[in-house]
């Protein structure tokens, strides 16, 4: 059964009073980490590169550690340059594709260090804002090329592919699924693979359990980021909190298609001020509903055979019962 359990870690900047009452600006890494460690049945941490591991990652490591937390995986940020907002590894400048591409190798090279062989990379400036904006032909190429590159850094490290619809461009070129595995396909490397998003699927129009399987068919699932929303942007609300459907179908697909990684929560409490230990709490409490609900669903020859005939009466009376016990 799915175990682990990680969090982003700046949420536990939300609702500092609650924490730090005569904190004057902004908690640092280890306050929030500390903090997180208080969640029970949190188990792991994901730190954005470079802006949580500017300088000796070893001793980050070791005091997170010393917090009784793991290192699920460290995720890149392309926000040192301020040029990287035309692009990182698509930038029209020579130069600053470079730049961001030894970036994400020193990324990598981090996480080996803090002991994780996980590196997700979300390309979210990657991309247009503007009909007649790109050389379509010519940024893929780049796109391909500057992941083919990261990759081959270091082939014992897992680089994960995290897609989003658009923001903060209008337009992403890693925009779905399909065009991720399109890109990873062209790439050639086998330590590439696909971060999931809960809420990134919803907005591109995709069904979450479907395009896990298609990864785990044609890629590797490499991370499942947990979480909810209007489908309209990335909201991240809760776990269940507007599509408990949805999400139990996508933790069912996964336990079945050998999925398991850390199950990573990236949720916004610091949108509203809500207090990110509860919060954090709360999404724990409903994944582990959710995965006994699986394993029952697993069990039941009932839905095996209801699928099998594609009859969604069937199937959606045996989700009830196991659901809301109707």
């Amino acid at each position: 059964m799915l175990s682990r359990f990680a969090t982003r870690l700046n949420s536990f900047a939300s609702a500092p009073h609650l924490q730090w009452p005569d904190l004057s600006g902004k908690p640092s890494m280890i306050q929030m980490a500390e903090r997180a460690a208080t969640v029970p049945g949190l188990t792991d941490l994901d730190l954005n590169f470079p802006d949580h591991v500017s300088r000796e990652p070893a001793a980050i490591a070791r005091r997170i550690g010393d917090l009784g937390l793991s290192i699920n995986g460290l995720a890149m940020r392309y926000y040192t340059n301020p040029a990287f907002k035309r692009g990182a590894f698509t930038n029209p400048d020579k130069a600053v594709r470079r730049e961001a591409i030894d970036l994400t190798k020193r990324g990598i090279d981090a996480a080996r260090a803090m002991g994780t062989d996980l590196m997700t990379i979300w390309l979210g400036q990657d991309g247009f804002d503007y009909n007649f904006q790109l050389d379509y032909a010519q940024v893929w190429d780049w796109e391909v090329a500057g992941i083919r590159e990261v990759a081959e850094h270091d082939p014992g490290c897992r680089i994960s592919i995290e897609y989003k619809p658009d923001e903060p461009r209008a337009q992403s070129l890693l925009r779905d699924a399909a065009t991720t595995l399109l890109a990873i396909a062209e790439a050639g490397s086998p330590n590439l693979g696909v971060t999931i998003d809960f809420a990134h699927a919803l907005y591109a129009g995709e069904q979450p359990a479907l395009v896990a399987h298609l990864v785990h068919r044609r890629s590797r699932l490499l991370g499942v980021h947990l979480n909810d929303g209007y489908a309209k942007r990335d909201d991240g609300l809760m776990v269940g909190a507007v599509h408990m459907r949805s999400t139990l179908e996508l933790l069912h697909q996964i336990r079945r298609d050998g999925f398991d990684g850390a199950l990573y929560f990236d949720t916004f409490p610091d949108t509203s001020g809500l207090d990110p230990v509860a919060e954090c709490e709360a999404n724990i409490a409903t994944v582990r509903r959710l995965l006994k609900i699986s394993e029952k669903l697993a069990g039941d020859n009932g839905l095996a055979d209801a699928l099998a005939g594609q009859d969604a009466v069937a199937s959606q009376r045996i989700v009830n019962r196991a659901l809301i016990g109707a």
